[in-house]
């Protein structure tokens, strides 16, 4: 079956980039043999999305470690890359027939978290955070594959009459932007958004349809403002681009000296935009040290910052005192609440009144126009020109 992979024999993690096109042996269920198999699931891919962590891995910029270490671990050279996507169930282990209910023909798609169900937060009932736990594409071989094979505990069966197979394959990565506004009550909250990457706008669909009164965003990316714009935000505070070793969320050009320094001009316009109280929730999307203190400065006293964007490394925190004596909470998002926020995610999906599965298509991924790529027409070259071109990207598999 043809596949998108990292290959460590074929190529050094440091001197590469990409993901190989290749042909892989099709995975299978054997009882006999495997008797994790008996728990299994193999589901034919209809459409898998690119996300950020697929961004990262492509430019060799993220999960370095957890790629190679767990290659290392299994004895192997190849990991096929990707986590979300949504397919078609062909065979299924006993017990995932029993236990879970999965059969052959079901329409699914797949929580990327393999959890261990047996550590102490699994027991918790934060499964978000288990000790154990392997993630597709990066420590368990993931869906850019014409075929997948998981555990049935992660599969999530899907109504195709309700949800469209491209709106499907997004659910892991909306589930991401629901865990995160669904941190504290939005309801008739203002919020600002700080990074306007599809997470981002999702951030803005799940805000809107939970009741939120007023979303702000902040992004110096024309295009990701055109798109909030269209997706129904009410105001955008844009950025001009950062000076060189600035980042790009956060440092406008005349306040880049520190890469962690927050820029008082932005907070000021938000307060302003907030009739001088500042936002109740304000998200930080994008990762960059002077983004969070951008959200931290610009949200009111005794409000919330949700941290969803991931770096490695180390943050600055600009005046401490000032965000403990403002009593702001900060929250730490990741992954998805099982099965809580795909509850949450098949609600809005499925509530036809709130139009977000037609914004998702429509503007997100531009009616389908250049945004889908048909495995079959897969190269290097016409893929990462796509991915600079498209906030989202699918690669359609059957």
């Amino acid at each position: 079956m043809k596949a998108l992979i990292f290959d460590r024999s074929k190529e050094a993690w440091e001197t590469s980039r990409g993901f190989m096109k290749t042909d892989v042996p099709e995975p299978v269920i054997d009882e006999a043999k495997n008797e994790s198999d008996k728990h299994a699931a193999i589901i034919k891919v209809r459409y898998a999305g690119l996300c950020g962590t697929d961004r990262g891995i492509w430019n060799r910029q993220a999960f370095r470690d957890q790629i190679l270490g767990s290659l290392e671990k299994e004895g192997k050279d190849i990991r096929i890359i990707g986590h979300e996507f949504c397919g078609d169930v062909v065979s299924a282990g006993s017990e995932a027939k029993e236990k879970y209910g999965i059969m052959p023909g079901d329409f699914v798609a797949c929580e990327s978290h393999v959890v261990c169900n047996e550590c102490f937060q699994c027991n918790a009932g934060e499964k978000h955070v288990c000790t154990n736990e392997k993630i597709l594409g990066i420590s368990h071989d993931g869906c850019y594959a014409e075929y997948i094979k998981v555990p049935g505990h992660v599969v999530w069966k899907t109504d195709p009459a309700k949800i469209r197979p491209e709106i499907a394959a997004m659910q892991e990565p909306f589930g991401n932007a629901v865990h995160a506004v669904s941190k504290t009550d939005v309801k008739g909250k203002t919020i600002a958004i700080f990074g306007l990457g599809p997470i981002g706008l999702f951030a803005l669909l799940v805000a809107r349809g939970l009741g939120a009164k007023k979303i702000i965003g902040v992004d110096p990316n024309p295009s990701a403002q055109e798109m909030a714009k269209k997706l129904g935000i009410d105001e955008i505070v844009p950025l001009t681009p950062a000076k060189e070793g600035a980042n790009p969320v956060g440092n406008s050009a005349s306040h880049g000296t520190k890469p962690y320094a927050s820029d008082p001009e932005l907070a000021k316009k938000i307060v302003e935009l907030t009739n001088g109280i500042g936002a109740d929730v304000s998200f930080e999307m994008a990762g960059f040290n002077s983004s969070l203190n951008n959200a931290i400065r610009a949200t009111r006293r005794g409000g919330h910052v949700i941290l969803f964007g991931i770096k490695t490394g180390d943050f600055v925190l600009e005046d401490y005192n000032t965000l403990i004596v403002r009593g702001v909470t900060l929250h730490a998002v990741i992954g998805r609440e099982l099965w809580r926020t795909w509850e949450t995610t098949k609600a809005l999906f499925e509530d036809k009144m709130n139009g977000i599965q037609d914004k998702m298509y429509n503007v997100i991924l531009k009616g389908g126009e250049g945004t889908i790529v048909p495995i079959n027409d897969y190269t290097k070259e016409m893929f990462e020109k796509k991915m600079a071109e498209h906030l989202k990207l699918l690669i359609k598999f059957s």
